[in-house]
């Protein structure tokens, strides 16, 4: 089983899942010792999150290998697709690639981090991942994002650079 960010794992139902339009709407979370959905923690939990390709097609292949009901991993009434079933097999797939496990927060950070060295943007990457406000994503995240001085300066400089190819001027020497 791969993850791929803060939409998937227990609790995403196909209903919230549109893979024409390329997005998961996050609108409830699955409750394993009531059995049923409930609402998000926060209003923040509430969220559209982009699926990338990638997602997309295996998202597309899960789906015509099931019925395209209830949930897209896991089930809510056991069997093979129940959560221990799929932790184990992961954990199987794993171990045949040399690799060390890691739960769904850790994939929640692996999401972020890659979306930050991609240059995604921090409001919207606050949004897919439901946090209150931006500040949290900062907080988290802000050692991962670019910043120091010398990408500053090589960014205003570069915009700077833009700017005068644009308009015709000539750089004022200071």
């Amino acid at each position: 089983m791969r993850d791929f960010g803060p939409a998937s794992g227990k609790g995403l139902a196909w209903d919230q899942v549109d893979l024409g339009s390329g997005i998961i709407r996050v609108e409830r979370a699955w409750d394993p010792k009531s059995h049923q959905f409930i609402a998000p923690k926060s209003a923040g939990g509430r969220r559209r999150v982009p699926v990338i390709p990638i997602l997309r097609d295996l998202l597309v292949d899960q789906k015509l290998r099931g019925d395209g009901e209830g949930l897209v991993w896991g089930s809510t009434t056991g069997g093979p697709f129940n959560s221990g079933a799929v932790r184990r097999r992961a954990r199987s797939a794993w171990a045949a690639e040399s690799l060390s496990p890691i739960g769904l927060h850790e994939c929640r950070h692996t999401y972020a981090s890659l979306m930050i060295a991609a240059g995604g943007n921090a409001k919207a990457l606050s949004t897919y991942m439901g946090h209150a406000n931006i500040s949290v994503t900062y907080d988290l995240y802000g050692h991962l994002m670019p910043g120091n001085e010398e990408a500053a300066a090589d960014l205003l400089n570069a915009y700077l650079e833009r700017a005068q190819l644009n308009t015709g001027f000539a750089a004022v020497d200071l």
